[in-house]
């Protein structure tokens, strides 16, 4: 199993209004940069996406693969794995939301294993490089 990378951002957000942000999938390809398509295959109990097949256009980083959600009962957090992509063998993440009294501390734990090998310096810095950006794109859309 890959390493995991993990970084924090506050945002100035209930909780409920970022978590709102994360689960709204066919919104993505709007502010997510890279995204250039997010479609919900399969939902719960509760209608939350448990299946989102997504087209990733990051330049040299192209995919499109299919993540699995497992959604907090408490509405504070978000974990996802990989079901099935082209370029990667696994993707494990998470999003933990904490309430800080009107704002939110959003912590992205993620670990990606490409099909490709790749050195693992490149690896942490590709993988920095992905969380920075969804963390300040999120924090943008949330606070919107």
């Amino acid at each position: 199993m890959a390493e995991q990378s993990t970084q924090s951002i506050e945002v100035d957000a209930e909780p409920s209004r970022v978590m709102a942000v994360i689960a709204d999938f066919p919104a993505y390809p709007e502010w997510a940069k890279a995204v250039r398509q997010a479609e919900v295959l399969d939902t719960d109990a509760e209608g939350r996406a448990k299946q989102v097949k997504l087209t990733l256009d990051a330049g040299p980083i192209k995919d499109v693969y299919t993540l699995e959600y497992d959604w907090d009962e408490d509405g504070l957090g978000v974990s996802w794995h990989l079901v099935k992509g082209q370029m990667q063998k696994a993707q494990n993440g998470r999003y933990a939301l904490a309430d800080l009294g009107g704002r939110t501390r959003v912590t992205y734990t993620l670990s990606v294993e490409l099909a490709l090998p790749m050195i693992g310096l490149l690896r942490r810095k590709a993988e920095k490089m992905v969380m920075d950006t969804a963390l300040k794109e999120l924090k943008k859309r949330a606070e919107g």
